[in-house]
């Protein structure tokens, strides 16, 4: 399993939060954007609430229990 705040940025750790329903946090520098539950892993972005994050423009932080 994954450590909070474990930063994630292969496919296989978003699909690990995808099919376990873990959450993650966003961060586009030190600026919080969103949290949620993966619902897509593409190979540019990853979608979350709705919502297309760039993988190259964002931080992804696993957040288990929160």
């Amino acid at each position: 399993m994954y450590k909070n705040g474990e930063e994630l940025t292969r496919d296989e750790q978003f699909e690990d939060h995808l099919g376990r329903d873990v959450p993650v946090q966003i961060y586009r520098g030190n600026l919080h954007s969103d949290i949620g539950f993966v619902q897509a892993v593409l190979p540019d972005f990853i979608r979350v609430n709705d919502t297309f994050y760039r993988r190259d423009l964002f931080t992804f932080i696993s957040r288990p229990g929160y």
